[in-house]
This record gives structure tokens, C-alpha cells and sequence, in this order.
């Protein structure tokens, strides 16, 4: 049967026919939802952002406190002394006490206090390019901005041969007269501070869970000096932004330099400034005293009975024509904390077992002494 060319286009075209797509114009209905004010009242209620209030400070207010004990350094060790008890039970509290007649004359440190201001005062490009970094510890602190920078500069001291070189490229001369001061300065500071942790050592009435606290990383890092330029006539808000950038800084880059000590010689300060973990205090610091700060190799030895904090002191207001003020903070780090203090105060001794050994290694060289002597 043949097929004709009509029928056969007719089919092709039925095949290919294809329906048209919905049209995207709505029909026009209303919504089946009976109450329709209740639905969108609900939603933008749920979409809405609540009102936050947000606190106005980022750490928790300032707390003034009474002024920590001030121990008497020449009476420290001294067994009729009960300032011992104080120092402890204040360490414990708020990680901090002071010391008096420690025996460093003010006139001394002030002479250094001096001199070190002569380091804030070379350039910035020189300033750069003895910079602090991960490779080195001393040197310029860099700022995160300028806000800081008119509040207050930093700058980094130790024992290092290589600082001394750096130091005396850019500032020669009057560098290696502060360097020498420095150094007999940090000498007395690591006896005073020696004794100190002799005393913690042998007062603590709890065995530390932690019998050393530092790391062979730590024993090579030593002991640094940290001067601080703190400016004063800056506006109200201007120093209360920068010390909380200070807070900040201070908080992120506590543990960054372990220490077991903080020692703090701020003469003139109006306050000095505790921050640790939960908070911080404050409190008006003695004339002529060091106030002394735990640092994180002590809370670590003592499995966290004493208080890592971060201590500073804060400058208001004038001082005569001066518009800044040079403060220090030595961090000190012994060679080791735990059982090397006891062996510092402990001669050495030995045992019967080691006594009986060596008499018999003794009896034996003897008997082939003479086995020797009657051979020949």
C-alpha cells in the first residue's frame, strides 16, 4: 500500500509539535491563608534584627584595689619575718607585691632612665631597622597605628651581641655608655630577683604539681629590659583608645617572652595597671619601690597557684616641662625553677651506697697495686 506525501507531512508535523510553556503571569488568585495580616506581621517580625546593647569597654571595668604588701627586701629571708605570708597570699590574688629597701639607688636607675630616652629620639628609618621580630627579641616595638604612637614607644634591651652591633651602627657612642649601665644594672636585678624565688621556693607550703616550668627554648632566651616612652597632655578619648589597644597588644603578646618575674621600676606613674585572664586592677604604686609581677614560668611551677599577669604602669597628666616619662620592666628568667633552687641552697652529699662502691673500686686497685709491686 503506498503511502502518500501529504499523509507522511502530516504526520511528521504531529510529531514534532511541541506544547507552549506556562505563561508566568499569575492568575490572579488570593492566597488561601484566611488571615493574611497575622502571616506577614509573624515573618517580619522573625526577619527583624533585635536592638543590641553592646558594652561600652571591651574588658571588664577598672577595679581599684588596696595597695599590694611592700615587703622589706633585707628582712626577706629572715625567719622571724611573716611578710612571707603577705607576699604569697597576694601573688595568689592578684599576681603582684612590692618591694622596698631593695638596695638600687634611684639616683642610679634615673641615670639610665635618662639616657635610654636618647633611643626614642633617633629616626624612624633607623628605628626600623632594628625592629623586633620573630627571629630576635629586642629592638622597636612596631605600632599598629598611629593612635598608639603618640601614646607611647617601646623598645627591647638584652645581653645580645648581636643587638650591641646593631645599636652601634645607628646611636655608637652614647649607646655603649647605656649598654654598660645596663648591665650592671641587670646584675642586680637577677641577685634581687634570685632571692625572691628562693624565698617563694622555700615558703610554698604545697608540693608544685609542675616540678619545672621552663623549656630548653626558654633557659637560651635570658633576661629582657623593656623601656616604654609614655606621653602625657593627649586628649581624654585619644589615651582611652590607646590604652585599650594597649590592653590588647599586651594580652595577645603576654606569653610571648616567658619570664618568672616582671620587676617594674616606674617612678612618677599615677597608677599601675594589673591585667591578667578574667580582668584588672589597679592600684597607686609606692615611692622609690619595685613592684614585682608573676610571670608564666611561676604559675607553670606552682601548677597555677601563683597568678600569670601583665603588669604596666600608667603616666596622667603633667611633669613639669616634660611632655613624656621613661619607665622599665625587667623580665627575668632563671636558668632553671624547680629543683635547681633546692640543689642552690643544698651542698652536695653522698650516698653510703655510693661511699661502700667506691670503697671497694678503692680495695680493688689496691690488690693489683700490689700484686704488681711483688710480681716485678
Amino acid at each position: 500500500m503506498a503511502i502518500s506525501p501529504e499523509s507522511s507531512s502530516a504526520d511528521r508535523h504531529s510529531v514534532d509539535f511541541r506544547a507552549p510553556p506556562p505563561s508566568p503571569i499569575a492568575s490572579g488568585r488570593r492566597s488561601s491563608f484566611t488571615n493574611e495580616d497575622v502571616l506577614t506581621e509573624f515573618l517580619q517580625n522573625s526577619l527583624r534584627v533585635p536592638d543590641l546593647i553592646l558594652p561600652d569597654r571591651i574588658f571588664p571595668r577598672q577595679k581599684s584595689i588596696q595597695n599590694p604588701p611592700k615587703i622589706d627586701f633585707c628582712s626577706l629571708n629572715s625567719p622571724q619575718n611573716s611578710s612571707v605570708a603577705e607576699i604569697l597570699d597576694s601573688i595568689a590574688r592578684i599576681g603582684c607585691f612590692q618591694i622596698i629597701n631593695h638596695g638600687i639607688k634611684r639616683e642610679f636607675v634615673e641615670s639610665i632612665l635618662t639616657a635610654g630616652a636618647g633611643i626614642f629620639t633617633l629616626p624612624p628609618e633607623k628605628k626600623k631597622a632594628v625592629s623586633r621580630s620573630s627571629e630576635k627579641p629586642y629592638g622597636f616595638e612596631e605600632f599598629l597605628g598611629e593612635d598608639e604612637r603618640e601614646m607611647s614607644e617601646e623598645f627591647v634591651w638584652c645581653r645580645d651581641q648581636n643587638l650591641k652591633l646593631e645599636m652601634e651602627g645607628i646611636w655608637p657612642h652614647e649607646y655603649s655608655n647605656f649598654s654598660l649601665k645596663m648591665e650592671e644594672l641587670l646584675s642586680e636585678i637577677e641577685k634581687l630577683a634570685g632571692e625572691i624565688i628562693l624565698a617563694l621556693k622555700k615558703n610554698t607550703a604545697t608540693k608544685p604539681r609542675c616540678e619545672n616550668g621552663v623549656t630548653q627554648e626558654q633557659d637560651l632566651a635570658g633576661s629582657l629590659c623593656y623601656l616604654y616612652k609614655h606621653f602625657f597632655n593627649s586628649p581624654v578619648d585619644q589615651w582611652d583608645n590607646s590604652l585599650g589597644y594597649d590592653v590588647i597588644r599586651m594580652l595577645i603578646r603576654g606569653s610571648d617572652c616567658s619570664h618568672s618575674l616582671g620587676l617594674h621600676f616606674c617612678y612618677g606613674s599615677s597608677e599601675f595597671h594589673v591585667y591578667y585572664k578574667k580582668g584588672w586592677v589597679s592600684f597607686c604604686p609606692e615611692t622609690d619601690a619595685i613592684v614585682i609581677t608573676i610571670g608564666d614560668q611561676i604559675q607553670a611551677w606552682s601548677g597555677g597557684q601563683y597568678k600569670h599577669v601583665i603588669g604596666r604602669p600608667i603616666f596622667k597628666g603633667e611633669l613639669g616641662d616634660q611632655d613624656y616619662c621613661i619607665s622599665m620592666a625587667f623580665l627575668y628568667s632563671p636558668p632553671r625553677i624547680g629543683n635547681s633552687l633546692e640543689t642552690m641552697s643544698k651542698e652536695k652529699t653522698i650516698s653510703i651506697g655510693q661511699q661502700a662502691i667506691l670503697a671497694l673500686i678503692m680495695a680493688l686497685v689496691f690488690q693489683l697495686l700490689v700484686y704488681y709491686v711483688f710480681k716485678q
